[in-house]
């Protein structure tokens, strides 16, 4: 397996992707974050794992954020979205893509990696703490319509 850098290339994989990830989002703020990702600098990164049959089987994006919940120090690392596809969770994967953005992380001068997920979603939380993440809060978002 190879994790490398999101390619225009892989646009139709990454979608597939990001739409199991976040199938609440439309398929057009999908592919307008995902135009907007090429224009950005590098305080934000996307990567894939591409299978030894060049299949894209996963992806990580992160990016740097001046504040996190739960974080001490500024220029966090923030994983915005991680996804494995089914088929290859729990072989290490998921792993493989934390391990390229802690040292991404590094290389931006961060001292601590945050991310989150929903309350329910319990696969998320073992992969999380199954990598060295620690819970620090949970939150529950309200709103009221006017």
């Amino acid at each position: 397996m190879m994790v490398r850098p999101v390619e225009k290339a892989d646009w139709q994989e990454w979608l597939r992707m990001r739409r199991l990830l976040w199938p609440a989002t439309s398929q057009a703020q999908h592919e307008n974050e995902m135009s907007a990702y090429f224009m950005r600098g590098e305080a934000f990164l996307s990567w894939v794992v591409e299978a030894f049959d060049k299949q894209l089987i996963g992806f990580l994006e992160a990016s740097i954020r001046q504040v996190a919940e739960g974080c001490d120090t500024p220029n966090v690392a923030y994983i915005e979205g991680w996804y494995v596809d089914p088929a290859f969770r729990t072989v290490g994967v998921g792993k493989l893509l934390v391990k390229h953005a802690e040292q991404w992380a590094h290389s931006q001068g961060s001292k601590e990696m945050a991310s989150d997920c929903e309350l329910s979603n319990e696969d998320s939380l073992k992969a999380h703490l199954g990598v060295g993440f620690e819970e620090t809060s949970r939150l529950i978002h309200f709103r009221k319509r006017l």
